[in-house]
C-alpha cells in the first residue's frame, strides 16, 4: 500500500483492512531482533540479579544501571543520530520498550528517561536545546525526567498552580511551586517542568537542571509496588531558569504535555508485553512443578482455562501493539512527504493515532492486571508470599491504569476522539452509522454465515464494528450535544470500540500467518476464544447503552441488531483453550 493511502487515526472503525497491508511482530528483521536479544541480555545481567537491591533504593543504583544501558547504547536507540543516537523507526523503539518492559520498576525508569524525559526536548527543542541536551542523554551521561503533576493537578494537568515570571532583567524566568509523583525525580539531571507564565491560562514548558539553585527535591515515596523507582516531590522555589529554556513557545505547555502522554501510552501498551510474558512464564512453570492430588496443577481444566486466557490476551495485546506501531511508522513517512520536519512528523504522527494509543493502553494495562492476578491464583498461597516474583509483578501491575492517564480518561478519550471526528467529517462515521441503523430496520436474527473460515470471521469482525455504528446513532440522536456527559456511554462505547480494534489485528494477523506457517490450526483457536469474549463484551456494553436510551420502540429495534451482530458461528472454546494451553504447558514457556 502506498504511503498517501496508508490507515489513519481513527479510520480502522469505518475501513476495511487487508492482512497484507499489516506489520505482524514475526516481521521483524534480523537487525530488530538482535537489538532485541541486546535488551535481553542487558536485563538478564545488570537488572534481574539486582531487583531487591533496586527495591531498598540502594544509593545510586537505579542511576548507575540506567548510565550502562546509555552506554550499550539503549538510551539512544530513538534519538537521531546526529545527536548521537541510533535513530531508528517508532517500531523498533516499541520492541525495545517490550522486551525492557519485563524489568519491572527498572522498565518504568527506562521507559520515563527515554520517553516523558528526553521526547519533549527532542521533538519541541530548538536546534541549541537538542545540541546541549540530546547527546548527554542518548548516552546516559544525563538523565531525563518530567515534572507534570501537582498535589491539586492529576487528570486535569493544566489546572495546575506552578508559576513562572519573567525577572526585570528579563534574563530569566523564575519558578515557584511544587510537583509531585515525578518518576526519577530522585536522581534525574534535567527536568522538563510545566508552569503558567504570569496569569496564562495555559501552561508552558521549561528546561531545568538539576543544579540550579531553588530547587528541593523530597523524600523518595514508599509505593504499593514498583519499588525500585525513584518518585519524589520536587519544589521550586525562586528557583531561576534562563530564557533559552523555554521550551517551544509561550503557552505550547499543555499541547506538549498531552501529544508526549499520547506517546507514553503507546510505549506502556508494549511494556505491558514483557511484562505479561514473564509472569505467563512463571505460571506456567509453577504449575509445571507443583502437585496436588498426586497430580501436577498443569493437568486440571481450571489451571489449563487460565493458563490459556494468559496467552490469548497477551498475543491480542502484542498484535494490537504493533500493528499501530507500524501505522505510525507509515503516518510519519506521509508527514514527512508532506514538507514536515522530522521531529514533526513524529509529533503530528503521534497525535494522529491518539484514538488507538489511548485503547492500547486501557486494553493492556487490564490485560497485564488479568495476567498477574491469575498468575497469583496459579500459585495459590505461594503467590502470596514475597519469595515468589509473581508477588512483585501483581504489585507493580496496579500502577499501569493510572499512569499516562487513567484508564477512565483513556476511555473518555477513545470513544469521545472517535465520535469528535465524525462530527467533523475527518472519518465518514455517521455516515456508515445511519447505513447500519437503516439496515438494521430489517436484519436478520442470526448473521449469514456459509461455513468458509475466513469469510465468517470477516462478518463477525464487521458486524462488531456495526454494533458500535448502531449504538454510536442511537445515542447521538438521544443525547445529542450533552453525549459527552453521558460518561457511562462513554465508557460503553469505549469498551465496543477496544473489542473491534483487537479482534481484528487478531484476525488480520493469523490470517497472515497462513502465508507464512504451515499450520494455523492453534492460531485460530486463539482467534476463536478471543472473538468469543469480545462478543460477549460488545454485547453487556451494548444492553447497557440501549437501557441507557430508554425508549422502548427505539430498544427493541436496538435490541435486535446487537444480538445478531455479535453472534458467533459454533466453536468449543473450552477445547480450543485447552489446546492452547497444552502448547504453553509443553514449551514450559510463552512461544507463540
Amino acid at each position: 500500500m502506498s504511503i498517501e493511502k496508508s490507515i489513519k487515526g481513527g479510520e480502522f472503525i469505518v475501513r476495511d483492512t487487508q492482512a497484507e497491508e499489516i506489520f505482524i511482530p514475526e516481521m521483524f528483521d534480523e537487525e530488530q531482533r538482535m537489538i532485541a536479544q541486546t535488551c535481553q541480555d542487558f536485563l538478564d545481567t545488570e537488572v534481574m540479579p539486582n531487583l531487591n537491591r533496586l527495591d531498598e533504593h540502594e544509593p545510586g543504583l537505579m542511576p548507575n544501571i540506567l548510565k550502562k544501558a546509555g552506554e550499550m547504547g539503549l538510551l539512544g536507540v530513538s534519538i537521531p543520530e546526529e545527536y548521537g543516537g541510533f535513530g531508528q523507526n517508532f517500531l523498533t523503539s516499541m520492541l525495545v520498550a517490550e522486551v525492557l518492559g519485563a524489568g519491572y520498576a527498572f522498565s518504568v525508569a527506562f521507559s520515563a528517561d527515554t520517553g516523558i524525559g528526553t521526547l519533549p526536548i527532542m521533538y519541541y527543542g530548538n536546534a541549541a536545546q537538542k545540541e546541549k541536551y540530546l547527546p548527554g542523554l542518548a548516552t546516559g551521561e544525563i538523565l531525563g525526567a518530567y515534572c507534570l503533576t501537582e498535589p491539586g493537578a492529576g487528570s486535569d494537568a493544566n489546572s495546575g498552580k506552578t508559576k513562572a515570571v519573567l525577572n526585570q532583567a528579563g534574563t530569566h524566568y523564575v519558578l515557584n511551586g511544587q510537583k509531585m509523583w515525578i518518576t526519577n525525580g530522585g536522581f534525574a539531571d534535567v527536568l522538563t517542568v510545566f508552569a503558567k507564565i504570569d496569569e496564562d491560562r495555559i501552561l508552558s514548558a521549561f528546561i531545568v537542571e538539576r543544579n540550579f539553585p531553588g530547587i528541593t527535591f523530597g523524600a523518595e515515596e514508599h509505593k504499593m509496588g514498583i519499588k525500585g523507582s525513584s518518585t519524589v516531590q520536587i519544589f521550586f522555589e525562586n528557583c531561576e531558569v534562563p530564557v533559552e529554556n523555554l521550551l517551544g513557545k509561550r503557552g505550547d505547555g499543555f499541547r506538549i504535555a498531552l501529544n508526549i502522554l499520547n506517546l507514553g501510552r503507546i510505549k506502556l501498551g508494549a511494556n505491558v508485553i514483557g511484562a505479561s510474558k514473564v509472569a505467563i512464564n512463571q505460571s506456567v512453570q509453577y504449575a509445571n512443578e507443583r502437585k496436588q492430588f498426586k497430580t501436577l496443577i498443569s493437568q486440571f481444566p481450571a489451571i489449563k482455562y487460565k493458563l490459556a486466557q494468559q496467552v490469548i490476551k497477551v498475543f491480542a495485546n502484542e498484535t494490537a501493539v504493533y500493528r499501530m506501531s507500524a501505522d505510525v511508522d507509515s503516518a510519519v513517512k506521509r508527514n514527512i512527504a508532506a514538507g514536515m520536519e522530522k521531529g514533526q512528523a513524529n509529533v503530528e504522527a503521534q497525535r494522529e493515532f491518539a484514538i488507538e494509543a489511548a485503547l492500547i493502553k486501557v486494553y493492556g494495562s487490564e490485560m497485564l492486571d488479568f495476567v498477574v492476578d491469575e498468575g497469583v491464583q496459579i500459585h495459590g498461597g505461594m503467590g502470596y508470599s514475597s519469595e515468589t516474583p509473581i508477588e512483585r509483578g501483581y504489585r507493580d501491575s496496579r500502577i499501569n491504569r493510572i499512569f499516562e492517564g487513567t484508564n477512565e480518561i483513556n476511555r473518555n478519550v477513545t470513544s469521545d476522539t472517535l465520535i469528535k471526528k465524525g462530527q467533523k467529517g475527518e472519518i465518514p462515521l455517521f455516515e456508515k452509522a445511519k447505513e447500519i441503523a437503516k439496515f438494521a430496520q430489517e436484519i436478520p436474527e442470526k448473521p449469514m454465515f456459509n461455513g468458509e473460515y475466513w469469510h465468517d470471521v470477516k462478518i463477525i469482525i464487521d458486524n462488531f464494528k456495526a454494533a458500535f455504528l448502531l449504538l454510536a446513532d442511537a445515542a447521538s440522536e438521544k443525547f445529542g450535544k450533552q453525549l459527552p456527559a453521558e460518561q457511562e456511554v462513554q465508557f460503553n462505547f469505549a469498551d465496543i470500540i477496544i473489542q473491534c480494534y483487537v479482534a481484528e489485528s487478531f484476525y488480520l494477523r493469523v490470517k497472515k500467518l497462513e502465508t507464512v506457517k504451515a499450520n494455523i490450526s492453534l492460531y485460530k483457536d486463539m482467534l476463536n476464544s478471543m472473538l468469543f469474549d469480545a462478543a460477549n463484551v460488545i454485547n453487556r456494553a451494548g444492553k447497557e447503552t440501549i437501557a441507557a436510551i430508554d425508549d422502548v420502540s427505539t430498544c427493541d429495534k436496538l435490541s435486535k441488531g446487537l444480538h445478531c451482530f455479535t453472534s458467533m458461528f459454533p466453536v468449543n472454546v473450552k477445547d480450543a483453550r485447552r489446546r492452547v494451553a497444552e502448547k504453553l504447558i509443553e514449551d514450559n514457556r510463552y512461544q507463540f
